[in-house]
């Protein structure tokens, strides 16, 4: 037999213009070497110019996955994305509870790049409780950050603030996305228990960028069950992603998807 690759259950929607979502997080980690498993949270109708419509699955379903998942195949690390409501959040909560060993990428996505609201406030207030204190890494992106925080983000000192305020809830690494910042050169702020690093870069000027936070949490969730520590694992995510963007493939009339596969094209 070969050597086994690491396996990341994936707990998101669905993006049927497969950018995002569990397409995206399944293209990243088997271009990247792992196994991906999924548990289903929500059926998104969306394209590259937006979300047009949301059907939530049952809470039961989706543990109902993970845990078929779990009790079968394993894993060594879970992401989380879209959860859609409380009582998902709570399904989600619940299952990290029982298998502590298990590290959690937690990728809080509250809105769509098109603006749709991903998360009621009642899953947000849970989300804060329960699923924060469980994160081995936290990335929110700076709008996600200022609805978790209730700060305003605007200079590297006011993501280092939030990032402790985030780490103070219990997560024990935070990412901060500095994309949607304005300037030439993207900052993304990395602040744990071993320090701090900055990962920045040239802004690229282009269109095509749906589903770099899902390929960014899953590719950092699969450092993290090869055993990586934080910072490790954000480095390799972070160089995948940005190689990612550079290669995309210009579908759509909207904000494009990625070139996730470009590591085999190599």
């Amino acid at each position: 037999m070969t050597e086994r690759p690491p396996r990341v259950l994936v707990i998101a929607g669905s993006d049927s213009g497969g950018g995002a979502g569990v397409q995206g997080d399944i293209k990243t980690l088997t271009a990247l070497g792992g196994y991906a498993a999924t548990a289903i949270t929500a059926i998104t109708v969306q394209n590259t110019q937006g979300v047009s419509a949301i059907e939530r699955l049952p809470p039961a379903l989706v543990s109902a996955q993970a845990r078929a998942v779990i009790e079968d195949l394993g894993a060594d690390a879970i992401k989380t994305g879209m959860l859609g409501d409380a009582a998902i959040v709570a399904v989600v909560a619940d299952l990290l509870d029982a298998h502590p060993h298990l590290p959690a990428v937690i990728d809080p996505v509250l809105l769509a790049k098109g603006g749709a609201r991903l998360l009621d406030d009642e899953g947000l207030e849970m989300l804060r409780r329960r699923l924060i204190p469980r994160a081995a890494l936290l990335t929110p992106n700076l709008p996600e950050a200022e609805v978790l925080t209730g700060l305003t983000l605007a200079t590297l000192d006011d993501r280092r603030r939030a990032a402790d305020a985030l780490m103070a809830q219990g997560a024990a690494a935070v990412l901060i996305k500095g994309g949607h910042a304005p300037g030439p050169r993207v900052i993304d702020l990395l602040v744990s228990s071993a320090g701090e690093t900055q990962f920045e870069s040239e802004r690229l000027e282009t269109r095509h960028t749906h589903g770099t936070g899902c390929a960014l949490a899953s590719a950092c969730a699969l450092g993290l069950a090869r055993g990586r520590s934080a910072e490790h694992a954000v480095a390799e995510a972070w160089a995948y992603v940005a190689e990612a963007i550079r290669r995309a493939p210009g579908f759509g009339r909207g904000a494009g998807p990625l070139a996730h596969a470009w590591p085999g094209l190599l």
